[in-house]
């Protein structure tokens, strides 16, 4: 009776970041971007029969409490700065858990899959999978370890009887061939820069192929990366235009911590990243983001300022499909096909950082928050 419950509607109501920098703007009043109080815009309560929610999560930091050999995990042990104690590490678990939960009631449906990032290794996702907030779900786990220093890698959630996996692979981070210049970059600095795979999971869903692209790109850290990112944009865009190839009609999904905004060169110009809906060609990805950072969304702060890191792009397969196969589908009635989910319980409510991500630590204590980043998300229907 509940799986029918399930499929036969699927309600959905945004509630968006706001904050000091980037306030959420709602499609269906005339507040603007440094508004006071948030923003209930209104979403379609169309009743849909097949309904899937693609989302992407940056964890911050999911660690568990034990070294990982070769890894610079120090800080994120029992005797490390951040005295990452096992309920310290529980206390984690149950929060990111809590998260994925409430976009549970408020979509009334689980996330179909389920990107996530900044998380250690497998036994972490492990952990997660089976916190009782979440059990329902019974997600299942893609994964692979990557060369990164400090051992964090990306995955994908999934459930089972929803999407069924064909093949994944785990693609690595190189600098050739690249239409970058990295002719400044001598051979023994290309060999030493580690940093995450990109995770891609082909599998169906309803009989549909689909393939989803799970990414963390290089850090803005230090003011590096501005190479790196395109580079890592233009290696994720090089193996989806083969998937096309090698299987026409192919819908693909690309999703993560971009470290760069939709409107970044490496999302609209390696990315082929676009605006619109209307003129989509099959080299094209509809960013559905962008709008959404341009009238002040936000999924994260950085310096003080609000950003959409947290992207899902998909391809005009995704956006353009013939009658009774699944496309991408607004949430915001009539204007946005992306959602940013946050709720109160999540978002400082005082103090200096007001209004922003409640995260894990801050000033180097920990204060037992969520993420410093929002969840993101978008709904496929047919």
């Amino acid at each position: 009776m509940k799986r029918i419950f399930l499929l036969a509607a699927l309600f959905l109501s945004v509630f968006v970041s706001c904050g000091p920098a980037r306030r959420a703007v709602s499609a269906s009043s005339s507040v603007t971007p440094g508004a006071s109080g948030q923003d209930n815009a209104v979403i379609d309560t169309v009743r849909w029969s097949h309904t899937h929610v693609i989302g992407f999560y940056n964890l911050e930091n999911l660690f568990d409490t034990f070294h990982d050999e070769g890894k610079n995990d120090y800080e994120y042990l029992p005797d490390g700065s951040n005295q990452w104690t096992e309920p310290k590490y529980r206390k984690k678990l149950s929060n990111m858990a809590h998260v994925i939960a409430a976009m549970k009631a408020d979509n009334g449906i689980w996330h179909t899959v389920l990107g996530v990032s900044e998380i250690e290794n497998r036994h972490v996702l492990e952990d997660l999978v089976v916190q009782p907030e979440i059990t329902p779900a019974g997600y299942q786990i893609v994964h692979y370890d990557s060369p990164d220093r400090r051992g964090v890698d990306v995955a994908l959630l999934y459930r089972p009887d929803k999407f069924t996996v064909l093949a994944s692979e785990s693609i690595p981070f190189t600098f050739a061939p690249s239409s970058i210049d990295f002719s400044e970059w001598t051979q023994e600095e290309m060999d030493r820069f580690l940093t995450r795979d990109v995770l891609m999971v082909r599998g169906l869903i309803e009989g549909e192929m689909f393939a989803f692209f799970v990414t963390h790109l290089p850090s803005r850290l230090g003011g590096k990366g501005a190479d790196l990112r395109p580079r890592g944009a233009e290696i994720i865009y090089q193996r989806a235009m083969e998937l096309q190839k090698e299987f026409p009609g192919i819908k693909i999904a690309v999703m993560g911590d971009m470290n760069d905004n939709p409107t970044d060169i490496s999302m609209t110009g390696f990315m082929h990243g676009r605006e619109s809906r209307e003129g989509l060609g099959d080299e094209d990805f509809f960013s559905p983001f962008l709008s959404m950072y341009k009238d002040g969304y936000s999924s994260l702060y950085y310096r003080g300022e609000g950003n959409i890191y947290d992207i899902i792009l998909v391809n005009k397969a995704m956006v353009d499909s013939p009658a009774g196969q699944f496309t991408i589908r607004p949430l915001v009635k009539g204007k946005y096909y992306g959602r940013v989910f946050s709720k109160p319980f999540m978002t400082n409510q005082e103090g200096q950082y007001k209004g922003t991500p409640y995260r894990t630590f801050s000033g180097g204590a920990f204060i037992g928050g969520y993420s410093d980043h929002y969840p993101t998300y978008i709904v496929i229907q047919k």
